[in-house]
């Protein structure tokens, strides 16, 4: 495809969309990006627990741009993006299955205020972390046993009990991304606990980027109000695959 050109961390526009710019990780080892008439695409291995292809951009283009790379990169990876975009991508490539919808929610800003209950764990803390994911959500990309968080968040209890977790993970120089939100079933849900654990990272992320994110299932209207509550702003996204690829 000669007119479409492989972009870099010196030639990535500045104004891209928050998808693209966090997709890219800042250019991390084995990411790769294309553009083409306004559309763009980024493969990115392992973000966020899958390789993933982030996309924006007009209709045509798109889809010759997602060819290209899932020819470049293979089939493994998953084109994500808005909900429209997806669906039209969809249509217009057939070997292509949309997943289901999920919630982008992003804030921007210099800060947000914190409470006290919320502090960094430390590298001790980490066991019971994970012990914490295990029971209240298992199927978190973000795990202290897998590579992706940076830095954990919690609040314990009157008993020292470990309540609520929040970390950062997969952050791109521009866009903070926060992950593996859980509050203990029995001793956390319902007293605040997850919400300062993501006060606190969210206010480091926005510091540092001015901007932070997440993604949440459609479905979890607890979470999505949560987040709410913090200033993010939902944006309706899919995902879609080559049917019997799921890397």
């Amino acid at each position: 495809m000669p007119d479409a050109l492989e972009l870099t961390a010196d030639t990535l526009p500045t104004d891209v969309d928050i998808l693209i710019d966090w997709a890219t990780q800042g250019f991390a080892p084995g990411v790769r990006a294309w553009t083409l008439d306004g559309a763009r695409v980024v493969a990115s291995p392992a973000l966020s627990g899958r390789d993933r292809l982030a996309v924006t951009g007009p209709a045509e283009p798109l889809a010759a741009l997602v060819r290209l790379a899932l020819a470049e990169v293979g089939p493994d990876y998953r084109p994500f993006g808005d909900r429209a975009v997806i669906e039209r991508l969809a249509a217009d490539l057939p070997e292509l299955e949309v997943l289901g919808t999920f919630h982008w929610m992003a804030v921007s800003g210099d800060s947000l205020p914190v409470t006290p209950e919320a502090h960094w764990l430390d590298r001790a803390d980490l066991a019971e972390a994970a012990a914490l994911l295990d029971l209240a959500h298992p199927t978190s990309y973000a795990h202290p046993d897998r590579p992706g968080a940076t830095r954990w968040a919690g609040v314990r209890d009157e008993a020292g009990r470990l309540t609520a977790l929040a970390c950062e993970a997969w952050s791109s120089p521009g866009a903070g991304f926060m992950a593996g939100v859980v509050a203990h079933p029995e001793h956390g849900r319902g007293r605040g606990h997850a919400e300062a654990a993501c006060r606190l990272v969210l206010d480091s992320l926005l510091r540092r980027s001015g901007r932070a994110a997440l993604m949440v299932e459609a479905h979890n209207a607890a979470a999505i109000r949560l987040y709410g509550r913090l200033g993010m702003a939902p944006r309706e996204l899919a995902a879609a695959h080559v049917p019997g690829r799921d890397g």
